[in-house]
């Protein structure tokens, strides 16, 4: 089959699930990942590409690249955004990102879903109760930062999501509102998305033109234009919704992403 015959219509799909994927990203700072990850299976099966999971994986990831820069951006031009905790962050997810392309071909995938099934839904269940952190809970230091970023990077670069999943969930364990883990997290999402995407970009490509190792480059600029339209306004509504909203919606989507990972399994 041709390479460029699906094009016509696959393009404004992905432009449909980038406008969707980035007012989500940008309302609870989240990359997308889980709507764009499985979303992009279907689509790449329907259009007869031959395109698998590794393949949706790492195009959304470069997506999420754009989605997390608009949404960024947006949240900094709102004052939203708290430099310090940032820099703390960013070493440790590029660096658990980096490394996901590579850990992505040796650890069993089925293994994988299913632990980071597992951890979502639990998280899911926590925020859907009325528990909140100790008053005296504070953020860690330098070391346990690092070693926090290093893991959510790997497991967002494993998924296909750009960390907010597992970014926004831990910020708020530690006594930060969800109207900020969220600031921090669309932030927080540009360095992971794009050391997952560099991880899958050396990877061998399949033979279809457009790629870049794993990406597929076409897809990720329909995606990335798409969301950078919408994540602006995602992230305009989140600084209108109540925290409580906001911390249910996010469980909401966690569970919804959990229970796909599971049963993808089954």
């Amino acid at each position: 089959m041709p390479d460029v015959m699906p094009l016509g219509n696959f393009l404004p799909l992905c432009f449909a699930l980038g406008l969707g994927t980035g007012f989500l990203g940008g309302l609870l700072g989240i990359g997308g990942g889980v709507v764009i990850v499985p979303s992009l299976v279907l689509i790449f099966d329907a259009f007869a590409l031959p395109l698998g999971i590794r393949e949706a994986v790492a195009t959304g990831l470069g997506a999420m690249v754009f989605t997390s820069l608009a949404a960024g951006r947006a949240q900094w031009r709102r004052g939203a955004l708290e430099w310090p905790l940032l820099r703390r962050w960013t070493p440790g997810l590029m660096l658990g990102g980096l490394g996901a392309g590579t850990l992505a071909s040796l650890l069993p995938e089925i293994a994988l879903t299913r632990f980071l099934g597992a951890f979502l839904a639990a998280i899911a269940v926590i925020f859907l109760t009325r528990w909140q952190p100790p008053a005296q809970r504070r953020h860690p230091g330098a070391a346990g930062t690092t070693g926090l970023a290093l893991g959510a990077g790997l497991l967002s670069g494993l998924a296909g999501i750009a960390g907010g999943n597992i970014i926004v969930p831990t910020l708020i364990f530690f006594n930060i509102s969800p109207v900020r883990a969220a600031a921090q997290s669309s932030a927080l999402g540009v360095p992971v998305a794009l050391a997952g995407a560099l991880g899958y970009a050396v990877l061998p490509s399949v033979p279809l033109s457009g790629t870049l190792g794993a990406l597929y480059l076409p897809a990720v600029a329909a995606l990335a234009l798409g969301a950078m339209i919408s994540a602006p306004q995602g992230v305009r509504l989140a600084h209108r919704v109540p925290a409580l909203a906001l911390r249910r919606a996010f469980a909401v989507l966690l569970l919804a992403a959990a229970l796909r990972l599971i049963s993808k399994t089954l």
